[in-house]
């Protein structure tokens, strides 16, 4: 059977075009050798049970691998203590027939354990009980055993499963104090860290909490794929199927704009090699991986309605701190410091949405930036509802024999901004000014072209919008006015990043509070760049 791109579930080498994370789960056996319980928390689709997969694979030579899955358990198994010791046993009883099944293992005879255990549970029976016999279970072994629970998340706000977390915590230290018997290695899968939840020890009013799983080691194996990883994968692609393709390019551009987001780089990759393809508009595979196929499958992406983004967006809207945050990161070009202990950006490093570059708080990619721009545009467009009613009116004049005409939208949005805002005051221009521009930006270039803010030059002075639009490229800087000396660095520092995109022309929107400005589009010329610099 032919391999494909996979996005849904576990990632099998046989089936499916894949990274190859042998090294990854090299450093997760380590973990395991060690002793090490931890937890692998990572963003929605970002392959923690492909990595438990293949771990188990490879463990299963000298150790007794138990994979659970808690989603399997439902809600009642965690209604009380009784309720979950015996689902949590019933689900590892199936675990070990699966093992005898395929011969991996004799488990017979903890099979038998498990069986009188569950046959002799009564209401009484409570989390205590439950780990003497798991005690009884690991000396009977027949190899040591490492316990892998999947999708924990189900799980994480019941105190159930958190007196559970603290079972598995004293008997993790009895191991190291007495030589007590217990699993070799717990490994836990979710988005969210466990480790850092809170249990009361003390009655509500003294307030005290510790965590129950505070003896969890560090997991630092990064999941990301490298450009090196894609450029692999898509090598593994060429010779299965014979496309020419610029490799590099393909990759650098996946690894550009994914940031190495497994499902959003499988996710292209599948759009190319299934969607893209079929449009008129590419002839053949080999013009659908190029940089303009690239940007199809892009827009495609961005205009979907998939799990994974509908996932970010119900975080976003369930913690209002981390909305704010990130509106504050988005258009106010506030430099936020990264501080682990700041549970807004705790909350959008765990969701995945953003990183820490250089300790400061970016966007995690360039995905995942113009998803929370289009996110946050669509639910401030009643505030701009003008600008961008003037955008759609204008439309047909800004694109010229399929070219779009930037110096064209910047004109008119000067006059339909000076028109509409001209007596608001400097904080309402400095705070909306390059908000306002995108709004007026998307429905021009809405169903056709993309855009994105580069994250190198995003700050208080200055942003710069890259736009595609049918194969070319615009970039456009978007600033505040702070004097003569200032704007002719900025002019500098345009036609410096004009060179990167190998561009000759630059655009500049410049938001203006001296009431003795000169409002308007010019032109000049700097070397061999031009400059459209428009001031509003």
């Amino acid at each position: 059977m032919k391999k494909y791109f996979n996005i849904t579930g576990l990632c099998v080498p046989e089936k499916h075009y894949m990274v190859d994370i042998r090294e990854r789960v090299a450093q997760v056996r380590d973990m395991v050798v060690r002793g090490d319980y931890f937890t692998i928390n990572r963003a929605r689709q970002y392959g923690k049970t492909t990595m438990l997969n293949a771990l188990a694979h490879e463990l299963k030579r000298d150790y007794l691998v138990l994979s659970l899955d808690f989603q399997a358990l439902g809600d009642e198994a965690f209604t009380n203590e009784y309720a979950f010791s015996r689902s949590f046993s019933t689900v590892l009883l199936n675990e070990l027939a699966y093992v005898q099944e395929t011969k991996i293992l004799d488990v017979k005879e903890l099979m038998v354990l498990l069986e009188k255990l569950l046959q002799s549970l009564t209401e009484s029976f409570n989390l205590t009980d439950l780990f003497i016999s798991l005690q009884a279970f690991c000396k009977k072994s027949p190899k040591p055993i490492v316990l892998m629970i999947d999708e924990v998340d189900s799980a994480t706000n019941n105190q159930v499963f958190l007196d559970f977390l603290a079972q598995l915590r004293k008997y993790y230290l009895d191991r190291e104090k007495r030589g007590a018997a217990t699993f070799q290695s717990v490994i836990l899968a979710g988005v969210y860290d466990v480790k850092n939840m809170k249990r009361k020890l003390r009655p509500e009013d003294m307030q005290k909490t510790n965590s129950p799983w505070n003896i969890a080691a560090d997991f630092d194996v990064d999941l990301n794929f490298s450009k090196k990883d894609i450029e692999l994968l898509l090598c593994s692609y060429v010779q299965d199927c014979g496309v020419k393709m610029d490799v590099d390019l393909m990759s650098g551009l996946l690894h550009e704009y994914t940031g190495g987001y497994p499902f959003l780089v499988s996710k292209l990759c599948k759009l190319l090699d299934e969607t893209v393809s079929r449009m008129e508009a590419f002839g053949d595979k080999e013009s659908v991986w190029t940089k303009n196929g690239f940007l199809a499958a892009v827009k495609m992406l961005l205009s979907e309605k998939n799990t994974l983004f509908e996932s970010l967006i119900d975080k976003v809207e369930l913690y209002p701190d981390l909305k704010q945050m990130l509106s504050e990161l988005l258009f106010s070009g506030r430099i936020i410091e990264y501080h682990a202990l700041t549970p807004s950006i705790d909350l959008a490093m765990m969701f995945g949405l953003v990183k820490n570059s250089d300790n400061t708080v970016v966007p995690a990619n360039r995905i995942f930036d113009t998803l929370l721009y289009n996110y946050f545009l669509s639910r401030q467009e009643m505030e701009g509802k003008e600008i961008s009613c003037a955008a759609q009116y204008d439309k047909n004049q800004y694109v010229v024999n399929g070219h779009l005409d930037v110096r064209r939208v910047l004109e008119k949005f000067v006059e339909h901004f000076h028109e509409l805002y001209h007596d608001q005051d400097d904080a309402f221009v400095e705070e909306s000014g390059r908000k306002f521009f995108l709004l007026y930006l998307r429905p021009i270039i809405n169903g056709v072209g993309n855009y994105y803010i580069e994250a190198r030059t995003r700050d208080l002075g200055r942003t710069d919008v890259i736009v595609d639009y049918r194969g070319e490229q615009f970039v456009i800087e978007l600033k505040i006015w702070r004097g003569d000396q200032y704007n002719k660095r900025g002019e500098q520092q345009l036609m410096d990043y004009l060179d990167s995109y190998r561009q000759r022309k630059g655009y500049m929107l410049s938001f203006c509070f001296n009431k003795n400005k000169k409002i308007g589009v010019h032109e000049i010329t700097i070397g061999d760049k031009v400059l459209i610099e428009a001031v509003v």
